[in-house]
């Protein structure tokens, strides 16, 4: 019997969402409390090192369940994909990025300022984070594949769960802010199994996706305070 077996599913997917719940708070509390800077642009190595833990916690949380990972995988098309996301990132970070000013205006209604004040050195702890967050998934796919749910079972809970976590950003984030980006997660939630369960390499495609909508929301908010 494989190690990850012996666990109930409720307890897999309840470690998971609670190293979730637990490092989006200790981000909030903690961080401060040693007088960082909770800022990812103004502390981008700390707090990239503080989710660097959590990512080490969640690999050894979970360990039982990645190493039995049985998907599609190859390792050209994995190089190819890295060295094309990491291509299209660089030109993001340091060439498009770049070419739009910093936009804060003070408008209840509007995602925090962080997301429209963000330079280059936000996308380092934010890139932390995003992984944390796909290991997480990961974890939460794969204790629900392996106890033989449908896809179509495992795109509801996943739509339940990453979606409903989401609604944590609320707490510093306000109503809409939280609503907008809830409503993401659950749509991409009917993307990120499939991507992970059935297509070569699809943890690098997940990732990359999940990077990008950063990113394409920076670049829109900017865009559109510029008209």
């Amino acid at each position: 019997i494989k190690s990850h077996e012996s666990l109930s599913l409720f307890s897999q997917v309840a470690q998971a969402v609670s190293i979730w719940v637990i490092s989006y708070f200790g981000y909030y509390l903690f961080l401060p409390a040693l007088g960082i800077d909770s800022s990812y642009s103004g502390s981008p190595i700390e707090i990239s090192l503080y989710y660097l833990f959590w990512c080490f916690i969640a690999v050894f949380a979970f360990w039982d369940i990645y190493k039995d990972w049985e998907t599609p995988r190859s390792r050209k098309g994995a190089y190819m994909a890295i060295i094309v996301g990491n291509i299209v990132v660089i030109l993001y970070l340091f060439y498009i990025l770049p070419l739009f000013p910093i936009t804060a205006p003070n408008k209840s209604w509007l995602p925090p300022s962080e997301l429209l004040s963000a330079t280059s050195w936000y996308f380092l702890p934010k890139s932390m984070e995003i992984f944390l967050q796909q290991l997480l998934l990961v974890a939460i796919i794969l204790s629900f594949h392996y106890k033989n749910f449908s896809l179509k079972t495992i795109f509801g809970w996943c739509a339940v769960l990453f979606g409903g976590t989401h609604l944590l950003l609320a707490f510093r984030g306000g109503f809409v802010y939280a609503s907008i980006f809830t409503v993401v997660a659950v749509v991409s939630s009917f993307v990120f199994p499939y991507l992970i369960l059935k297509v070569k390499n699809g943890f690098i495609y997940s990732y990359f996706i999940h990077w990008s909508f950063y990113a394409i929301v920076i670049f829109l908010t900017r865009v559109i305070f510029r008209l």
